[in-house]
């Protein structure tokens, strides 16, 4: 019998696994592979990782002048090893964040970025299987429009959470965009004290609408759902461009036979009545239409503050094991 993981990839759906372990990934053939400091933490506490920290240690000891450069420098290494080998697993591309602190800061990650691009290059890994994760701020996005136009390094435009965010990276002319359809669901779960059934899910029908405006428009910019908290939410976005799904989701879908019918058409949204929008160069419009979604603005700054404390929890640990060398 097919799977219901084949059945979604045979909608025209790319699907990538949302994970730093590696050792699980190649079991359900993804096209390519997401990370972030939070899954990259928890992969690194696995005994079966103590080498690729321990030689990040070794990298860092002698790159920089002070105990700090020298733990950015270990972490730089770690995340990189980390993409290196999932890229021995997956075809395509492996997606590497830029620290979080970084957000509002367009010049830092765009500096950040290119050093993360020449530390693959190290490794023999060439910029074209790279995908640079940005934060979709507004620097955030103004930083992938320098990668993408002046660097040819591919970006992929995360923590989004509204149309408004999505707008301006595909004008940017972001290679790749993930917007993010659990944790828009836990916000309006809490918000309304209402569970919602996977057709009615705010975070279904925000991926939906930017899906639709992209392909409406005719933008090239890969529409990748992420943060998915249920098997319903998956395939109710079946025939979106990409789908980066957890291991234990993709477990799900790699034992189940139901069927998945395509949702999304990218034809269909060509007649559908979409008004158009533009923030080219419009930084304060941008900022007004985004301030108006509470839930977008919120999740944001969460995602931000999440991404920045899971990353100086591996800091500190990667410092203890730098001073104990």
């Amino acid at each position: 019998m097919t799977s219901s993981l084949d059945k979604l990839k045979a909608t025209g759906t790319t699907v990538v696994c949302d994970s730093g372990d590696f050792a699980t990934i190649d079991k359900y053939k993804p096209q390519d592979a997401t990370t972030n400091p939070s899954l990259i933490l928890a992969a690194s506490k696995k005994p079966e990782y103590a080498k690729l920290m321990d030689a990040a240690v070794e990298y860092g000891k002698d790159h920089g002048n002070n105990i700090d450069e020298k733990v950015d420098a270990t972490l730089d290494r770690l995340l990189v090893a980390f993409g290196c080998e999932i890229l021995k697993i997956v075809p395509g591309k492996v997606s590497t964040e830029v620290d979080a602190r970084f957000s509002f800061d367009t010049k830092e990650s765009v500096n950040k970025a290119l050093h993360i691009i020449d530390l693959y290059k190290q490794l023999g890994i060439g910029k074209e299987r790279i995908l640079i994760k940005i934060a979709s701020t507004w620097e955030g996005i103004q930083a992938a429009r320098i990668l993408q136009s002046q660097h040819g390094i591919n970006c992929n435009l995360t923590l989004m959470f509204s149309l408004v965010q999505a707008i301006a990276a595909a004008e940017a002319g972001a290679f790749l965009i993930s917007p993010f359809v659990g944790r828009i669901l836990d916000w309006y779960k809490a918000a309304m004290k209402k569970d919602f059934s996977p057709s009615e899910d705010p975070g279904v029908k925000s991926v939906q609408s930017i899906f639709n405006y992209y392909k409406k428009f005719g933008y090239k910019t890969i529409v990748m759902g992420a943060s998915f908290r249920n098997v319903g939410e998956i395939t109710e976005l079946a025939g979106c461009d990409y789908l980066t799904i957890s291991p234990n989701l993709l477990e799900d879908l790699y034992n189940s036979t139901e069927e998945v019918p395509k949702k999304l058409d990218a034809e269909g949204a060509t007649s559908l009545d979409i008004q158009k929008q533009s923030y080219v160069d419009d930084e304060a419009l941008f900022r007004f239409d985004f301030n108006e979604e509470q839930m977008a603005v919120e999740k944001l700054r969460e995602g931000i503050s999440k991404f920045a404390a899971d990353a100086v929890t591996l800091k500190g640990i990667l410092k203890e094991k730098i001073e104990k060398a």
